[in-house]
């Protein structure tokens, strides 16, 4: 596991470049151009279990999803972040991508820490520093255990028809 560190105020367009907005709807378009105005080498080396880490107001800008999309797709465990727009949380729950907000645990990071994450029991370990966060709510546990809010629906829908047969 890899961890990419990325400052205060990383925004959508740094994330996915607004130029390729209507011509990459797949993840396979999307990937290539993950972060490459912020760190080019990302899409090239990420790998799937890595964590983001950020400052503040991470994901702020447009609501596109590609950017969601892109780092679902190529396996981010996890973004931690100091804090995060909101549009750009709710475009996270609907694909399933897990976003912690824990200031300490960004702060406490340095080069080479050892960084461990247990989302389920609301753990971040640093070195040998344990940062607690609320656990996720049982129904966004379910989205992101789904795959996200569509995959999350349908099979609600299905359970439904299901139960009237």
């Amino acid at each position: 596991m890899r961890v990419w560190r990325y400052g205060d105020n990383v925004n959508t367009d740094m994330l996915f470049p607004g130029k390729y907005t209507y011509t990459c709807s797949t993840p396979e378009e999307i990937i290539p151009h993950l972060l490459e105005d912020l760190d080019p080498s990302f899409s090239k080396n990420v790998k799937k279990g890595d964590i983001i880490l950020a400052g503040k107001n991470f994901g702020c800008g447009s609501s596109r999803e590609q950017p969601v999309v892109g780092l679902k797709a190529v396996g981010v465990k996890a973004v931690i972040a100091e804090s995060f727009a909101r549009i750009f949380y709710r475009a996270a729950i609907n694909q399933g991508l897990v976003l912690i907000e824990c200031p300490q645990a960004v702060k406490a990071y340095r080069e080479g820490s050892e960084i461990k994450v247990d989302i389920d029991a609301g753990e971040i370990v640093v070195g040998d520093k344990t940062f607690t966060f609320p656990r996720l709510p049982r129904e966004i546990t379910a989205i992101r255990d789904a795959g996200g809010l569509l995959a999350y629906t349908r099979k609600k829908l299905e359970a439904r028809e299901k139960l009237k047969e």
